[in-house]
């Protein structure tokens, strides 16, 4: 149980210091002080720093592969918007193929690492004592 209140507590924190970054950022620019505009192009890897806090702590197996996907379309736009490796939404399209296959092989193995669900997920499928919802 230590374990899951950790996980929600580093969710909650990570959400709360997002919002407080996010705000930060606006106030200074109407501050003229910054322009947040130059800074839009570093938005993808919001979805990196989302996707690896799902994928740290407590996940279920679902939350590990859901993670790995966030991390992969965070660090893809970012490439593709930033003209890395000289991607394009044009010539990339094969890496989501390559990406699923890494997915469906991960998942099994985090599903047997971390539980098919995670206990918070467990316990609202099951009831409070993790039984099969029969009361059994």
């Amino acid at each position: 149980m230590q374990s899951e209140a950790s996980y929600h507590l580093r969710r909650q924190v990570l959400w709360g210091l997002l919002l407080v970054g996010l705000g930060v950022a606006f106030l200074l620019d109407q501050m003229d002080i910054l322009e947040i505009e130059s800074l839009w192009h570093y938005a993808p890897l919001l979805l990196v720093v989302i996707g690896i806090n799902q994928t740290i702590g407590y996940p279920s197996g679902r939350e590990f592969a859901n993670g790995l996907w966030t991390v992969f379309i965070g660090l893809y736009l970012f490439a593709v918007l930033e003209g890395m490796f000289g991607l394009t939404f044009r010539n990339s399209w094969p890496l989501f193929i390559i990406i699923s296959g890494i997915t469906m092989a991960v998942r099994p193995i985090a599903e047997r690492k971390f539980g098919k669900f995670g206990k918070a997920e467990h316990i609202d499928r099951f009831g409070e004592k993790g039984g099969n919802g029969h009361g059994h």
